[in-house]
């Protein structure tokens, strides 16, 4: 190993136990948890996935009144004192029929026809629509620093119902601009990267400290200095309801951290809230591409921070940071990631990871990467 790279994971490691010690501060949203200056009548639409439980809470100690508009599949009952209006994106929206509020926000649409829909039966009966986009609208992720004058992506199939991984960025692109018909200049465009913490069952963040709580040689992907972006749900819940209280119009990437995080700061700062015994193997990119062992799915979070990917991870969210956004510790995320998951199992112990690779897998991708570097 050269000195360069071993000074490296040494600081590495060290800024891992500073996040860990940190986890004992509140987030600067924890400290903004208070009555808002206007209490406002705000329609969530979904309210009880994954980002919509971190706003209602949020939003109803701040002293708002709520209504929540869906199909009453997921965790029905969560908010008994919360309004309920129960119908379907897919033409079952009459409920909706007469009612004003001040503020829609729409968590889970993707389909352009399910906002046109609902935003043209909104028109003027609420004061300002939020639409929570994706940063997968752009087109080239090529390029660090892209912020939110970048070009977007375009389909040539706009009114499809079949939402695939090679649509999705377009078909959101596509959802923005119908919000922002109906609701000209009264639209605030959120984009997250991947969204992380508890309450997310997609495991796309969760597999690093499951994984790395479970001790061992833990197979790190690609070169320690690749950045990674995410952003904890109830951050960006929280910090959509300040939007709406601060009547903030706009386009704005919300993502995380504040300042750069590379994957080893990354992997070593979830090290830090274990006791577990983990020795980290990095593993270069190529190689973990012959070995088929793939960025963002097998290795969740990660993808090469060069090449096409160059700009994926290094994306700019000074507008949404000039406009209030916070970022809780990468401990405090860790932490109760691994708490929910750990819920998660004592409730059904057959559950399993939804993303990252496999042990069987890993241990194979590591014994053929310890064969390739064995001398003749």
């Amino acid at each position: 190993m050269s000195r360069s790279r071993r000074e490296f994971l040494r600081a590495a490691a060290a800024a891992g136990a500073g996040l860990a010690l940190s986890a004992a501060h509140r987030s600067l949203a924890a400290d903004l948890v208070g009555q808002a200056p206007k209490p406002l009548r705000i329609l969530i639409l979904g309210g009880t996935g994954f980002i919509g439980p971190h706003q209602v809470r949020y939003a109803l100690a701040r002293g708002h009144k709520l209504t929540l508009f869906n199909r009453g599949r997921t965790n029905p009952g969560l908010f008994p004192n919360v309004e309920l209006l129960e119908g379907d994106r897919n033409g079952k929206i009459d409920a909706l029929k007469g009612r004003d509020w001040d503020v829609v926000i729409d968590n889970p649409a993707t389909l352009p026809r399910w906002v046109r829909d609902t935003a043209q039966l909104l028109k003027g009966h609420a004061g300002q629509y939020v639409f929570i986009s994706t940063v997968s609208v752009y087109a080239d992720t090529s390029k660090p620093g892209m912020d939110e004058t970048t070009a977007l992506l375009t389909t040539d199939m706009p009114d499809t119902d079949r939402v695939t991984n090679q649509n999705y960025g377009a078909l959101k692109a596509l959802a923005e601009k119908e919000a922002e018909k109906a609701f000209p200049g009264k639209t605030t465009v959120i984009r997250p990267g991947l969204i992380v913490g508890p309450g997310d069952t997609s495991d796309r963040f969760t597999y690093w400290p499951v994984r790395i709580a479970r001790g061992g040689e833990v197979m790190a992907p690609g070169e320690p200095t690749d950045p990674v972006q995410f952003i904890d749900a109830r951050d960006l819940g929280e910090w959509s309801i300040r939007m709406v209280e601060q009547g903030d119009m706009g386009i704005y990437n919300a993502l995380g951290p504040r300042a750069t995080l590379s994957i080893a700061e990354m992997l070593y700062g979830i090290r830090a809230i274990t006791s577990a015994d983990v020795k980290f193997t990095w593993v270069p990119a190529d190689f973990l591409a012959e070995q088929k062992v793939s960025p963002w799915g097998d290795m969740p979070v990660w993808v090469p921070g060069q090449g096409d990917s160059a700009g994926f991870s290094r994306m700019s969210n000074q507008h949404a940071v000039a406009k209030g956004l916070t970022f809780r510790p990468l401990a405090d995320t860790a932490r109760a990631t691994l708490e929910d998951y750990q819920a998660r199992v004592t409730a059904k112990p057959d559950t399993k990871l939804l993303s990252g690779i496999t042990p069987a897998r890993e241990t194979a991708a590591l014994a053929a990467w310890h064969a390739k570097k064995k001398p003749a």
